[in-house]
């Protein structure tokens, strides 16, 4: 069953595309394509019924915390989750098979989250927000290695070609339902919500992470090569040198970074939406459409063409995100009557979550793509780590320019995103066969 599908999803590819992965690992590429995309797919739910920018805020503001505890949980889950990554290289190299390592972080996430539901039903206020700020560095310490390790098996064990397009899938089809949960969030924004609700939320979106790690352990995975000599602190070092000696890589990150317009922009609109059309509670269930929809027709698409150049994937994507935020300055700056307009602002987070997620995928498929082996573990752990780094002072940065105006960060994050999309496009090529 898994082969026929396989084969349906991959047109063309009858025979079968082994590129870059061992013979052993060519036979079980259509078992493991769709148990990627299945774990995927309930990691992906889980992370938008427990996002922080939404959910988790809502739920410590119903639980009376402190509002500077509120205001550190969205850069400890995006920058905790990426910058302890080189740190974990190690460890992951000392293994031979590594599909273990996602699987306990799987685990991990399961029961961090799961603890702030617990801890949201029985505590308030300073109690309730400390706590939940140490689920929060809990779960992203488990994520940043269970993200690690899932581009070293991606590489292991999906071909070159068809990574994209795996990713693709999975984001549509988790797309479906993310779409399916805005829809039942919108229905109850007509009602009272208690905090028996928002904790059921939290308890279901616990619940993916276990399901997700059940399906990633039946993987087939070969054993990696061993790095047994190498200290940990050795491998660091290593790792950051290729900022210095890999052309290459330095360009990549140089353009990644310019791409963190997309991630960092989306709350900017929120803040705007909520300036000029109100705070009501239905706004939240049409955000969380909009980004449903957003990826099951988009997501599918990017991951075909990523496996051809993710870099023009990643260079498309972000000028869409860029043209659109100077839309909007000039929108917000100039004209009074469009401004309020109700569906102005879920339209323009529809039109940015398609290009969030072509960058998310292209910049994704081309790290993958780019290295072979080990080296690959490094090239992901460096990248993000370092992304991590900036992304707090980019995010501080953006945040001390919200004080002045919301819409010239826009304005701000929309010219570095044209700035990405040269940077992207000047990137080598790397999907050959």
């Amino acid at each position: 069953m898994f082969e026929r599908l396989y084969h349906y999803l991959n047109k063309g590819d009858k025979k079968g595309v082994c590129t870059d992965i061992t013979d052993e690992a060519c036979k079980y590429v259509p078992r493991n394509f769709f148990l990627q995309i299945f774990s995927n797919v309930f990691t992906q739910l889980g992370d938008t019924l427990s996002n922080p920018k939404t959910v988790l805020t809502w739920l410590m503001s119903y639980v009376s915390a402190p509002v500077y505890l509120i205001s550190l949980i969205v850069p400890l889950r995006e920058s905790g989750s990426m910058v302890p990554q080189v740190f974990f290289v190690p460890i992951i190299h000392k293994r031979a098979i590594r599909k273990w390592l996602w699987v306990i972080g799987a685990l991990l996430q399961f029961l961090a989250i799961g603890a702030i539901g617990i801890i949201a039903l029985n505590f308030k206020g300073f109690t309730a927000g400390w706590l939940i700020v140490a689920a929060v560095v809990l779960f992203s310490l488990s994520r940043s290695m269970s993200s690690l390790t899932s581009k070293d098996i991606i590489g292991k064990t999906i071909p070159k070609t068809r990574r994209g397009r795996m990713k693709g899938y999975s984001v549509s089809v988790s797309g479906v339902l993310v779409l399916v949960a805005g829809l039942f969030m919108l229905y109850q924004s007509e009602k009272d919500t208690t905090i028996n609700f928002y904790t059921n939320i939290i308890f279901f979106a616990s619940a993916t992470w276990l399901v997700a790690a059940f399906i990633y352990s039946r993987i087939k995975e070969f054993p990696s090569p061993v790095e047994e000599k190498s200290s940990n602190t050795e491998s660091i070092l290593s790792g950051f040198k290729l900022l210095k000696t890999d052309k290459h890589f330095r360009d990549f990150i140089i353009a990644r970074t310019l791409l963190l317009c997309t991630a960092l922009s989306a709350p900017f609109y929120v803040v705007l939406a909520q300036e000029h059309v109100g705070k009501e509670a239905y706004l939240l269930g049409l955000f969380i459409i909009a980004k449903g929809v957003a990826s099951i027709v988009s997501s599918p698409i990017w991951g075909r063409y990523a496996d051809k150049s993710s870099k023009n994937i990643m260079a498309v994507a972000v000028l869409i995100a860029s043209v659109l935020g100077i839309f909007i300055f000039f929108t917000i700056s100039y004209f009074e009557a469009l401004r309020s307009a109700k569906w102005l602002y879920p339209v323009v987070l529809f039109i940015l979550g398609i290009a969030h997620q072509g960058v998310r995928l292209g910049r994704k498929t081309y790290v993958i793509d780019m290295a072979t082996g080990n080296e690959r573990t490094s090239y992901v752990s460096v990248s993000n780590t370092v992304i991590g780094i900036i992304l707090l002072m980019v995010g501080g940065l953006s945040a001390l320019v919200s004080l002045l105006s919301v819409e010239g960060v826009i304005l701000l994050l929309s010219v570095l995103g044209l700035a990405g999309a040269y940077k992207s496009y000047k990137l080598p090529n790397v999907e050959q066969i």
